[in-house]
């Protein structure tokens, strides 16, 4: 190649930004001696020219080439010191990817080479490896980002509207029969009419995709097969994942979420700002390492290692200024220019600590909370990671919501069977005011799930009472062992009818518990349908028939559940009473004289702080006034919903519920029964207070009050009169339905 005109060019933007008629090229390093700018071929396999960066401002090696245009395969070799006793690893031989490159051609192929140190003995990390890994590696490409939006305009959904999917590009598309081939497991896949009409039709208002930046498989996984499927292993903040895209170009991406957008379906990213791909003080050198590992990365004491707070072997400083600026502009990009609408981030507290400690007034919250772009998305947290006080739960600022695992967890411990958790159930569907509910945040703080991508499936929460994790080849050690499952009777696949129909009660038991509390839903894709991972909880490293969706052998009742959950989705989403702007108070907000949540026992009478505190409980009921204040018309007029009823009966039997007497009258008509295969009431009765309704072991009832206005009930149902079920006779306790130690024979969960 001819050699090239070279200009100074400028320390900002960072990266590679084509600005119409050449390309500004600008990399970080504040304890580099020299950086080269390496091109390649349309190939990347011969490298065709290197330049040394001549210019060096503000800790910003930078160069202008005016004959360059984007498609244009690059990468940087760097100089320094060899010194990781003293936290420095550069090494020239190792071709690295630019932090900010907008996209990256190819994937990296294990090699040796791969690493800046020579293999062999207790300290080999100390001794350089000269061997060049350029052919090893994956090259940036220098990219156009202008795209033709057609005026996108994001659905903005208010927070305690949104209903949230969690999903895997490629897991949710590889298989479904309506995608074209060509677009499988990719962003163009995601975007197919099969796709959306699909999410359309369940209901949900938002996607929230797990990683999509650039991620690297391990190569101990590569060695046994495997990938890292779900892509927490981040070597690029700013390209999307080459295994995602349907050709080279990144407008795949942003025609998905244009389209997601004109069908009313936000977009969240899942992002991993606090560790990269690059592993401890024995893994490859790639990027960061390379660059600048004493500035990148948080160093231990012995700065030969990393203060890992992550379980990935290193940790990102966001404690200096350049890589917290790097967090901040890769946010913004995705935001600004690929128009996604919010993000959840990978175990947040990594990112909020300052010299080791977690804190609200960090660097990290205080720079996402003043930037006008960043403040007005959706921002999600995993409010944990593996460093001393790493448990976080509630304790972000305000604008900040969580995902809630106490949800997850007592719930599934209460559907199993688990006795004494009315009280805790009580505050999980109600919004988790005690610990949401502070420094004026709202119940959408709390993001409720059964399932998420770390754990069982639905289904197989209720199939499997172990973890079958074989496949990972790691003999079924990794993988949480708390997962508070139940098999129902069976360990895995049942031909037990009886089994089956139990484990079909039980998903629509959690189903229905999730989709009518208080905060913001968020559903794993394919718990719908009964996607299993045949007892896989840690399918990290799947990325085959175990974690992709079949959509082709779909039982007839998970058919039905997908009509179930959609019509929990839409009955949310036409009634706030199940998503109000504001925890519930327990008191009277309205002239109706109900208060806005009132819980009650099976004799239907009012809980008291003895039913609280039953160690045996299992079960629970509340009504929830429609009438409490807190709606309001498009025109700024106090809108009233309509008053639901709800009943929970975990115990292995039956248990007949007296309905509450308030001071509102209110007829009862039952919409949701979950004994019932659809899920569906089939009974048509209405029923007043004092009445009985039989609620049927390990299931859920809702109700309507069809008393007052816009009633939901079938016209016939209005005229009847509340009849006593056949088997109606007095509790012999009022409170909630125990199961006595000393004389049920209650079975084991």
């Amino acid at each position: 190649m001819a050699a090239r005109t070279v200009r100074p060019g400028r320390p900002y933007p960072l990266g590679a930004t084509w600005d119409g008629k050449g390309v500004n090229f600008a990399l970080f390093s504040a304890h580099a001696e020299k950086v080269e700018l390496c091109l390649f071929d349309r190939t990347g396999l011969r490298e065709e020219l290197r330049l040394v960066m001549p210019e060096y401002t503000d800790e910003v090696w930078h160069l202008y080439l005016p004959d360059v245009r984007p498609g244009q395969l690059y990468g940087y070799r760097v100089y320094g010191p060899y010194d990781p006793a003293n936290g420095h690893r550069f090494n020239p031989n190792k071709l690295l990817i630019d932090p900010y490159a907008k996209s990256l051609y190819g994937r990296v192929r294990w090699s040796d080479a791969m690493f800046g140190y020579r293999f062999g003995g207790p300290r080999e990390d100390l001794a350089i490896d000269r061997r060049d890994n350029a052919r090893f590696v994956p090259k940036c490409r220098v990219v156009e980002t202008a795209f033709t939006w057609d005026g996108d305009r994001p659905p903005q959904t208010p927070w305690e509207e949104t209903i949230i999917l969690e999903l895997h590009v490629r897991g949710l598309t590889m298989r479904h029969p309506q995608v074209d081939p060509a677009y499988r497991g990719t962003f163009a896949g995601l975007a197919s009419p099969a796709i959306i009409d699909y999410l359309v039709e369940l209901g949900i208002t938002a996607v929230e995709l797990m990683p999509v930046h650039a991620a690297l498989d391990d190569r101990h996984l590569v060695d046994r097969g495997l990938a890292n499927y779900w892509g927490y292993n981040t070597i690029g903040f700013f390209a999307p994942d080459p295994r995602l895209l349907d050709s080279q170009s990144i407008a795949g991406f942003n025609t998905m979420v244009r389209r997601l957008h004109e069908a009313g379906i936000e977009v969240i990213l899942d992002v991993v700002y606090n560790h990269s791909g690059e592993g401890n003080h024995l893994g490859p050198t790639i990027a960061f390492r390379g660059i600048d590992n004493a500035s990148y990365y948080r160093l231990d004491s012995d700065r030969r290692f990393y203060y890992d707070v992550t379980g990935t072997g290193n940790t990102l400083n966001l404690d200096h200024p350049r890589v917290l600026a790097l967090v901040m502009d890769s946010l913004r990009y995705w935001a600004t220019e690929m128009h996604v609408d919010g993000f959840r981030f990978d175990l947040a507290p990594a990112l909020a600590r300052e010299n080791g400690e977690y804190g609200q007034g960090s660097a990290f919250f205080d720079a996402v909370r003043q930037d006008p772009v960043l403040a007005a998305l959706k921002l999600i947290t995993e409010p944990w990671d593996v460093g001393s006080y790493g448990y976080q739960l509630g304790n972000f600022p305000p604008g900040w919501a969580e995902w809630n695992a106490q949800y997850r967890d007592t719930l599934r411990r209460f559907w199993k069977g688990d006795e004494g958790l009315v009280a805790q159930v009580a505050s999980r569907v109600a919004g988790s005011s005690d610990i949401f509910g502070y420094r004026g945040r709202r119940p959408w703080a709390s993001i409720n799930f059964i399932t998420a991508h770390d754990g069982f499936t639905l289904q197989d929460l209720v199939s499997y009472d172990h973890k079958h994790n074989e496949d990972n080849g790691e003999d079924n050690r990794d993988g949480g062992d708390d997962n508070n499952s139940w098999n129902c009777g069976a360990e895995g696949p049942s031909e037990d009818p009886a089994v089956n129909a139990l484990r079909d009660q039980q998903k629509r038991n959690m189903l229905a518990c999730l989709l009518l509390s208080l905060g913001v839903p968020m559903l794993l894709a394919g718990d719908e349908i009964g996607r299993s991972q045949r007892g896989n909880n840690n399918a990290y490293c799947q990325d085959n028939e175990i974690s992709w969706t079949d959509w082709t052998n779909i039982r007839p009742a998970d058919q039905e559940l997908r009509r179930f959950v959609s019509y929990l989705i839409h009955l949310r989403r036409r009634h706030r009473v199940f998503s109000r702007p504001r925890f519930f108070r327990g008191e009277v907000l309205s002239e109706g004289g109900v208060k806005d949540i009132t819980w009650f026992t099976p004799s239907g009478q009012e809980a008291t702080t003895e039913d609280w505190n039953n160690p045996v409980a299992l079960s629970l009921a509340y009504v929830l006034s429609g009438a409490a204040g807190e709606f309001f018309t498009p025109g700024g007029q106090r809108d009233i919903d309509e008053n639901f009823l709800v009943m929970m009966n975990a115990y292995y039997g039956d248990l007949e519920f007296h309905i509450p007497s308030l001071a509102t009258p209110m007829l009862w008509q039952p919409l949701v029964d979950t004994s019932r295969p659809s899920g569906l009431a089939e009974d048509q009765r209405t029923y007043a207070p004092g009445a009985v309704y039989n609620l049927k072991a390990h299931s859920f009832a809702l109700f309507v009050d069809i008393a007052g206005r816009g009633a939901v009930a079938a016209p016939q149902a209005l005229a009847e009169a509340a009849a006593p079920s056949e088997n109606a006779e007095d509790t012999e306790h009022r409170g909630f339905f125990f199961a006595d130690p000393e004389t049920d024979d209650a079975p084991s969960s």
